[in-house]
């Protein structure tokens, strides 16, 4: 069997999707959180259809049905513009109920929205799978990661309220630092980790005492729909505000508004740009950024190929490459080209390409309905301009609907689509070097400045590499592949790739900014701070110390 018939072949009936795998019904959402308020929704509605291919009867001939999960909300500016006022109501210039809440307050409001979230996991995993094709395990993993991470989150946060509660003495004055909230916070997630990447800008943000207006990806919105009520019930009014609706008409005017305080953004540069520019006052916007990515991986001749190739293939196919940690381009040393191509040809081979709740399928379905035709535009540019498609006898690059199989496409140059493009798709581009001064210039002058990994044993190459490379990038990965995790790490780049630190810690940082309270250290005024603190007068000055 041919590839393209191999592929057309994995596209199930109706009938064989395993129960316990099935969406029951398509969940229409017909609800909008604003201000507390689960508002009934009449207006227009986006349907979504699921990227994974299903053939609607039992008869081999019937033609592939796209699969209805659901609908949502097409909100209008109208909306937005009462998500708008409902955050500014709640924070009310830093003195709303949210803002002026303790920190152990807000963590007690996170732990029930946690319990209520996990009672729902099930249903959140299911629609994971069903709008993006993540394998089941994955989704899995992604909802109990999420989890992790709030409660890591917490966690820091008790820790720097700890931190800060204390008074300095300094140069004759009492002074105490704490982290207090920016205000309207505009959290916009991605598709790819449409859960997890949304919740790490939205959780630290709320923890800190912002409010949100939160906007759902394009794919990957039904799967909010569950976690609305716990939203509601968890929180006060006006604190989470969702804005559905398309975002070149719902978002221009929240920005252009100027009463977005902090734009958090997990997308495109491109966007950012965009979005940033419409904002009238750039001084008190605050943005936190995580944006593309191109990162390379460097192979030396001395290169562990059996780590080295198991590296390679989950760092540049887990979840199909549409990750911005992926890794996107090789340069690897001319010595061991042609062993390392051989190899990693005969690893990509092995992959399962299938359904994404089958038990070891590696390879599922592209989620953007556009991918598969640009990722194609991509092989044949680097056709055209001499590449070769390495594994295509094993039907690399073989498209049908929404299946694509990896593609090795080698000599990259710079004439090529893949040498500047971030695919973020299952092709993996690979370039041939003898001088170590190839690879750092190439990550130089790229416009994206994430991650890239080093694959060497060799100390003064390593050396060479990190010297040249850390000024370029976020991270620098010895020996294995691109990655956000541990959370506790910083997760940020440079150049266009990001803005801002996302980790447990950095993002309680990003999104919160410095008060400082102050005043001469005389007998008189530490009767008067601690007359606050004891009576506890203020909600911002709060201390276990005495003066």
């Amino acid at each position: 069997m041919d590839s393209k018939s191999y592929l057309k072949g994995i596209i199930p009936f109706k009938e064989e999707i395993p129960h316990e795998v099935r969406l029951l019904a398509p969940v229409h959402q017909n609800k909008i959180l604003i201000n507390g308020e689960l508002i009934h929704w009449e207006g227009k509605t986006q349907t979504v259809y699921s990227p994974i291919p299903v053939r609607g009867q039992a008869d081999y001939l019937a033609e592939k049905q796209p699969l209805v999960i659901g609908s949502y909300p097409i909100g209008t500016t109208k909306e937005a513009g009462l998500a708008l006022d409902a955050a500014l109501k709640a924070f009310d210039s830093g003195k709303g109920e949210w803002p002026s809440m303790s920190m152990k307050e807000r963590i007690e409001c996170l732990e029930n929205f946690t319990i209520r979230m996990i009672s729902k996991r099930d249903a959140v995993i299911k629609l994971i799978m069903w709008e993006i094709a993540k394998t089941l395990a994955d989704a899995e993993k992604e909802f109990d990661r999420t989890v992790d991470y709030i409660k890591e989150t917490i966690k820091a946060a008790q820790k720097l309220q700890t931190e800060t509660s204390a008074f300095t003495l300094e140069q004759n004055f009492i002074g105490q630092t704490k982290k207090v909230p920016y205000g309207v916070v505009l959290c916009m997630g991605p598709f790819n980790y449409p859960l997890n990447e949304t919740f790490t800008t939205l959780i630290p943000a709320l923890i800190m005492g912002n409010v949100i207006m939160f906007k759902p990806p394009k794919q990957g919105t039904l799967l909010f729909e569950p976690l609305l009520d716990a939203f509601q019930k968890a929180f006060p009014k006006g604190v989470i505000n969702t804005v559905y609706g398309r975002g070149r008409d719902v978002i221009p005017g929240l920005m252009q508004s100027g009463k977005v305080d902090v734009l958090a953004l997990i997308g495109s540069s491109k966007v950012a740009d965009s979005l940033k520019k419409m904002h009238p006052k750039s001084n008190r916007l605050k943005s936190v950024l995580g944006l593309d990515a191109k990162n390379a991986a460097i192979i030396m001749s001395d290169a562990d190929l059996d780590l080295t190739v198991s590296e390679a293939v989950a760092g540049a196919l887990a979840f199909n490459g549409q990750r911005c940690t992926a890794l996107k381009i090789f340069f690897v040393h001319k010595d061991i080209r042609e062993e390392f191509i051989r190899r990693l040809r005969q690893e990509v081979n092995k992959l399962v390409i299938g359904l994404p709740w089958v038990k070891g399928v590696n390879i599922t379905p592209l989620a953007e309905p556009d991918k598969p035709a640009y990722l194609l535009e991509c092989i044949q540019d680097a056709i055209k301009h001499g590449a070769t498609v390495i594994n295509a006898q094993d039907g690399g690059g073989e498209n049908y609907e929404s299946f694509l199989k990896p593609a090795i496409v080698f000599p990259v140059s710079k004439a090529m689509k893949l040498y500047h493009e971030e695919q973020f798709g299952p092709v993996l581009p690979i370039i041939e070097f003898t001088d170590i001064a190839t690879p750092i210039d190439y990550v130089t002058n790229s416009p994206y400045g994430q991650q890239v990994s080093i694959f060497s044993n060799d100390t003064q190459a390593i050396s060479t590499l990190i010297d040249g490379l850390t000024g370029q990038v976020g991270r620098i990965n010895i020996n294995s592949q691109c990655q956000r995790g541990p959370d506790i790490f910083a997760f940020n780049g440079r150049k266009d790739s990001a803005e801002g630190t996302l980790s447990v810690d950095q993002a309680l940082l990003a999104f919160s900014v410095d008060s400082v309270i102050a005043a001469k250290q005389t007998q008189q005024n530490g009767t008067l701070l601690n007359s606050i603190v004891n009576n506890h007068s203020s909600s911002r000055l709060e201390s276990a110390q005495n003066f």
